[in-house]
C-alpha cells in the first residue's frame, strides 16, 4: 500500500492518463473500479460520484468514455490545481446497462460498496476522504454519508446540483427516487450544497437545497446558491445536462475554488 501511495504521489499528472484504474471486490460477485490520482502534497481525496446512470466506463487509462461532460468529471484538472486528490468511480459491474445505478443509488448495499472505496482511499494515501456527488450522483453521495460508519465513513460530503424532485409515476418507477430517500437525519459530517440560481432541470431547483439543510444533523454544513454564468436557460432534458447551469458552465473554476475552502475549514 505505501509503495503504491509513493509512487502515485510522485509520478506527474500526464504521466498517469487520467488516473491510476483500482478494482475493488463489491456487493456479491460485483467489482467496482474508481481512477485515482493525487498529485504532489494532496491535503484531501474527493471521491467523485457522476450524475445520469453514473456509468463513466472507465478505459484503462482511467480516462471516463462516457459521461464527458458530466460537471465533476470536467473539473478534476481544478481540483487537482486546489490541492486535492481526486478518485472518480464507476458504476459496479452490475449495474452498466443503458440505466446504469437506476434505484441502486438509494440502498444499503450501495452505500457499503462506497465505504470499502473510501476505506481503500484512506489507506492507500492516508488522507481525508470526502464524497462529491453531483445530479443523480448526489443520491448515492447522501445514501453512503448517511448509512457509513467508522473506518468506511467518509470526513465529509458534498452535494451539487442534487436532484430533490423525483418523476412520479413514470415509465420508469426508479425515476421518482430522489436525495431525500437517502438517510439525511443520519448524516453528521460537514455537509456542503451547491445549486444554481438559473438551473432549469426541474428534478434539481436550487430552492430544494433548504430542505436537505433543514433534515440533516451536520455540525457544519452551508448551503450555497450560485449566480452568473453564461445566463443560457435551456429547458427539458437539456436543462439537466453538464454543460449548462444545472453543471455550472463556464462557472467550474469557481465552484472548484469554493469546494476547496469548504474541505479546508472556511466558507464556500
Amino acid at each position: 500500500m505505501k509503495t503504491f501511495a509513493a509512487a502515485i504521489l510522485c509520478l506527474p499528472l500526464a504521466a498517469l492518463a487520467c488516473g491510476e484504474v483500482v478494482t475493488l471486490k463489491t456487493h456479491g460477485s460485483s467489482t467496482t473500479r474508481y481512477a485515482l490520482t493525487a498529485p504532489p502534497k494532496a491535503t484531501a481525496v474527493l471521491m467523485l460520484l457522476p450524475g445520469g446512470p453514473g456509468h463513466a466506463d472507465l478505459d484503462a487509462g482511467g480516462c471516463a468514455q462516457k459521461l464527458k461532460g458530466n460537471s465533476l468529471i470536467r473539473s478534476q484538472e481544478l481540483l487537482h490545481r486546489e490541492g486535492f486528490a481526486t478518485a472518480l468511480v464507476d458504476a459496479p459491474s452490475d449495474y452498466q446497462g443503458e440505466h446504469g445505478l437506476e434505484a441502486f443509488r438509494a440502498q444499503a448495499p450501495h452505500a457499503e460498496d462506497l465505504g470499502k472505496v473510501v476505506a481503500d482511499l484512506r489507506a492507500r494515501l492516508k488522507l481525508p476522504v470526502w464524497i462529491a456527488g453531483t445530479s443523480r450522483g448526489a443520491i448515492s453521495a447522501a445514501n453512503a454519508a448517511g448509512r457509513l460508519s467508522g473506518a468506511n465513513a467518509p470526513d465529509g460530503v458534498i452535494l451539487t446540483s442534487p436532484v430533490t424532485v423525483g418523476t412520479q409515476g413514470g415509465r420508469l418507477a426508479w425515476t421518482a427516487q430522489a436525495v431525500q430517500d437517502a438517510p439525511l437525519e443520519r448524516i453528521t459530517m460537514p455537509l456542503l450544497l451547491v445549486g444554481h440560481a438559473a438551473d432549469n432541470c426541474a428534478r434539481s431547483p436550487a430552492s430544494g437545497l433548504a430542505g436537505i439543510e433543514q433534515r440533516a444533523k451536520s455540525g457544519r454544513v452551508q448551503s450555497v446558491t450560485i449566480t452568473g454564468g453564461p445566463g443560457a436557460r435551456q429547458s427539458g432534458l437539456a436543462a439537466c445536462e453538464g454543460r449548462s447551469p444545472h453543471g455550472f458552465a463556464d462557472q467550474e473554476a469557481e465552484v472548484a475554488a469554493g469546494i476547496a475552502r469548504f474541505v479546508r475549514g472556511g466558507r464556500y
